[in-house]
């Protein structure tokens, strides 16, 4: 674990001091707080960084669900906006109070982009029927829960593999604050003759928002590097202070302006600092969900098919996200486990059903919950003050654009950093160990996906296993998620030989 994890949750004793430590009454009993090594102010810190990392899914997910559906329906920006951080909300609270655990829960990137293509691509399918086949794969989840299916497929997994879990998600929340500060983008190529991301534009670093970036690194690095007590916060307001100076005097405007128009190399990534005009929020998207209207429309093998693929999605990222942030916290046992790890599994589970009743796409826990795990978060109380803003910002959405991409992108960053460190646990010796572990980490930054990572790191085991004839080693568990990745990674050719769209 890196240097500034705590005693593991459960050991009774104060961080690094050897001696027990007696809880200070009942709401510190009822967190764990003194138990494992924090204090409420560190809770508060790392709970407002935990907000500011992950507040941008408020902005982001509604662009993501805007287009219309087949019948010409569309959900709304404000609608997406409002129910998008009263759902996060409550479910932050949810695996804060119940769970007790400092992991925030919003609409996760990923799902929301598969169900928002399957919409703009499948004709006859609306927004409730898409909607409804998230609220099944919910469902399916819970029941993989509530049977323990899912607690044991996360017990099998070997320590080596959940060590390139904490590092692979390390490396994909330094992309993701990398990418979205703008420092590294995309390279337009419609041929794809070039690399897929490059320095900038044309390889050189322009505009104000970069500077931003560049100031609250140089910043955080600094206060991290002299262990200032709220270094990673501190960077995010410094940050977010340039940024809306430079706004004000420069009217610098967003990157993207319009899908004729050429970008603004100068511009935000996407969060333009400003205070838009407040409006009441509109939840009349609760509920609006059709369970088995997208059968009728895409037919029972292609809706099955397609549950399937957000199932696997919603299950194993949550198991990679939970493995990692657990693991960099010290919340984890000497084998890599969570205590009470069910508790995390069936709120991030009703997640799933919540946010796609809701018509926000599936809810899970979120990586940048590792920004308030770096400021020091280790309870559930710091999901409280996560929890409570969402809910504010549902009433206060325009707050939310005073802290743009670039302000936030720092903290990802040196957090990744945090995380990747621990690559020196690895077996490097045992290839069985190596060679899937870092399939595992390269590939979910490479895929910008944590369940893609997963899925090779666990195919790839099970097989080198198998060659070296020490199949009895592999839990039979990770033989069946081994062979549903497969059918995962499959899904495309089985729908091209099916004749399936």
């Amino acid at each position: 674990m890196s240097g500034h994890s705590p005693a593991p949750a459960g050991s009774g004793t104060g961080a690094g001091t050897g001696t027990t430590v007696r809880p200070r009454g009942r709401f510190d009993r009822f967190f764990h707080i003194t138990e494992r090594g924090s204090t409420v102010s560190r809770e508060v810190r790392g709970g407002l960084a935990t907000f500011f990392a992950m507040s941008y899914i408020v902005v982001l997910n509604p662009l993501i669900l805007a287009g219309p559906d087949s019948a010409g329906t569309m959900l709304g920006i404000p609608r997406v906006a409002a129910v998008t951080a009263l759902v996060a909300g409550i479910m932050t609270l949810l695996m804060g109070l119940w769970a007790r655990y400092p992991f925030a829960i919003a609409t996760g990137l990923g799902v929301n982009a598969l169900v928002s293509i399957t919409v703009a691509t499948h004709p006859g399918m609306t927004w409730p029927d898409m909607m409804g086949l998230v609220v099944l794969a919910g469902l399916a989840m819970l029941i993989l829960v509530a049977t323990g299916f899912r607690e044991a497929v996360f017990r099998a997994v070997p320590e080596g593999l959940k060590t390139a879990i904490v590092v692979g998600i390390g490396l994909f929340i330094a992309l993701i604050g990398l990418v979205n500060a703008g420092f590294v983008r995309r390279v337009p190529d419609a041929a794809g003759t070039t690399v897929p991301v490059g320095l900038g534009f044309d390889g050189k670093l322009v505009g104000w928002p970069t500077l931003v970036f560049l100031f609250g690194l140089a910043l955080t690095i600094a206060l991290v590097v002299r262990k200032v007590r709220g270094a990673i916060l501190i960077g995010i307001i410094a940050a977010t202070v340039l940024a809306n100076i430079l706004e004000a005097v420069f009217h610098i405007g967003p990157t993207f302006l319009g899908p004729d128009t050429p970008p603004n190399q100068q511009g935000w990534s996407l969060v333009v600092p400003s205070m838009p005009a407040w409006s009441a929020p509109d939840l009349s998207l609760i509920g609006n969900v059709s369970l088995f209207g997208s059968f009728a429309h895409l037919g029972g093998v292609s809706a099955l098919l397609l549950a399937f693929v957000i199932l696997l999605s919603i299950f194993f990222d949550a198991m990679g996200t939970m493995v990692g942030l657990g693991n960099e916290a010290g919340l984890t046992d000497e084998r890599g486990n969570l205590p009470r790890v069910n508790r995390v599994l069936m709120v991030d589970a009703l997640g799933a059903v919540a946010g796609g009743g809701a018509s926000v796409s599936s809810n899970q826990i979120f990586v940048e919950s590792g920004a308030g795990i770096g400021e020091g978060a280790r309870t559930g109380f710091a999901n409280v003050v996560t929890g409570v803003l969402f809910l504010l910002a549902m009433f206060l959405t325009p707050l939310i654009y005073l802290v743009p991409f670039e302000a936030v992108a720092p903290a990802l960053v040196v957090v990744g950093f945090m995380m990747a460190s621990q690559v020196g646990r690895i077996d490097w010796t045992d290839v069985g160990i190596a060679l899937p572990a870092f399939l595992t980490f390269a590939l979910m930054p490479f895929t910008y996906s944590i369940a893609n990572g997963l899925g090779a790191g666990f195919v790839t085991y099970t097989l080198i296993r198998l060659v070296q004839g020490r199949g009895r080693d592999v839990h039979p568990l990770m033989y069946v998620v081994a062979g549903a990745f497969v059918l995962f990674f499959a899904v495309g050719a089985i729908q091209q030989v099916a004749g399936i769209s």
